[in-house]
């Protein structure tokens, strides 16, 4: 029998992926992790980052839009929630809710320097121009919205 103390909790994040453009030439909007723990020197979404306690996804993402692009009234389309683990410590447990916004209020702009090499935009064919990796499950998602095989659900790090 399984206590409840043997069970894991789900670190739930929120993920922004700004688009722009139509059919092959589609573009989205990366930022470059810099000076952070978790995936330094990776593309990443431009927004990203976990479900504060009484937030909804939604409210997460516009929220992390603003703190980290500095932009907001976006029309948030969820493309996927993605299951993931490392297989490992209950924080490796992860539920990830992608959002794309082809709408939005300001210019975006690095705005947590301290986090960031910067931002760029880049085609969704052109993803290994990019001078360093994308963050491995980010870029399963970035595939499957370019080839239009991208689920409501997917899965990450399981085998």
């Amino acid at each position: 029998m399984t206590g409840i103390e043997d069970r894991f909790v789900v670190v739930p994040a929120a993920y922004v992926l700004l688009l722009r453009g139509e059919g092959p030439g589609t573009e989205v909007l990366l930022q470059l992790r810099q000076g952070v723990d978790f995936m330094d020197g990776h593309w990443a979404s431009g927004a990203a980052g976990h479900v504060e306690r009484g937030e909804t996804a939604y409210d997460a993402a516009r929220r992390e839009a603003r703190e980290e692009l500095g932009i907001g009234g976006l029309e948030l389309e969820h493309v996927t929630s993605m299951q993931r683990t490392a297989g490992g410590e209950p924080i490796d447990e992860r539920i990830d809710f992608f959002f794309t916004s082809r709408t939005w209020t300001g210019e975006p702009r690095v705005t947590e320097p301290e986090k960031s090499g910067g931002i760029r935009w880049v085609r969704l064919d052109d993803l290994d121009s990019l001078p360093g990796p994308v963050v491995p499950h980010e870029r399963v998602v970035l595939d499957g919205l370019r080839t239009g095989s991208l689920g409501a659900y997917s899965t990450h790090g399981f085998d």
